[in-house]
């Protein structure tokens, strides 16, 4: 999702493609992660640190942090975000996959102990439900200035949420065969065939990480592949716990 987002992101910002640039875009020959970097590896994890003040606007980054330990500097500007969040069954397999790509020489965390720390809250930038849960009463709070977007329903109807995301950013698109350009050239079927993107060499915008290990399917609805009929009992009981009353849902197919 955020592979995909990036790229949407960044054709929405730059207004494009054209039926002309199909053939230069950017996103035809750079990783999506090269052109909006993450802000807490390839910006604040650098030395020296990178100026982004130097960089031209529109300046997109990313980050994996939760809206609560955000900088105050982001409530206090006019910075628009976009979150997108995944059904947590679905969040647990690509999370699972990813994580194999750390593991190079050493061994693995098995699907089910990766299965009980995801219950548990302990994975990466902290507990799935907390996290999506901030960035939604951000969103209702602050609508103006972030926009939560659900995997699965830009999954649906994707020319609805690139006309959705392009009017919060403030870049609407008119013409309709501009919001098709864009869709397909942010498919994972064109992205995830691309020569940039099936490399297994060691990409620049990421520790240890190959090109190719951000894509994998792109599909609603994997996890029937991995989970029991208990895990599946066991996730959605946490789930109805943590989210009862929020208004947020998730779909699973």
């Amino acid at each position: 999702g955020t592979t995909w987002l990036k790229s949407l992101l960044f054709s929405i910002m730059h207004h494009g493609p054209s039926p002309q640039e199909h053939q230069t875009h950017p996103l035809l020959s750079r990783h999506p992660h090269e052109l909006v970097p993450n802000l807490e590896v390839q910006i604040y994890g650098k030395n020296p640190m990178l100026d982004i003040s130097c960089l031209a606007s529109p300046r997109l980054f990313n980050t994996h942090i939760s809206y609560s330990t955000l900088p105050n500097s982001i409530e206090e500007s006019n910075c628009k975000i976009v979150y997108v969040a995944r059904n947590p069954r679905d969040t647990l397999v690509s999370l699972w996959h990813f994580l194999g790509h750390f593991y190079k020489g050493l061994e693995p965390l098995s699907f089910e102990e990766t299965f009980e720390c995801f219950c548990e809250g302990r994975v990466h930038y902290g507990p799935f439900f907390e996290h999506v849960l901030e960035y939604w009463e951000a969103s209702k709070e602050r609508p103006h200035n972030v926009l939560f977007l659900a995997y699965e329903e830009l999954k649906a109807d994707t020319k609805g949420g690139v006309k959705r995301i392009a009017e919060f950013l403030g870049r609407p698109i008119e013409r309709e065969e501009e919001v098709e350009g864009i869709v397909e050239m942010c498919s994972f079927e064109r992205l995830s065939n691309l020569e940039v993107n099936k490399s297994e060499e060691k990409a620049k915008w990421g520790p240890c990480l190959p090109y190719n290990s951000v894509y994998r399917k792109g599909v609603v609805g994997d996890w029937a592949n991995y989970f029991t009929p208990e895990m599946i009992e066991r996730l959605d009981e946490i789930t109805r716990e943590k989210l009862e009353g929020s208004g947020v849902e998730f779909r699973f197919c």
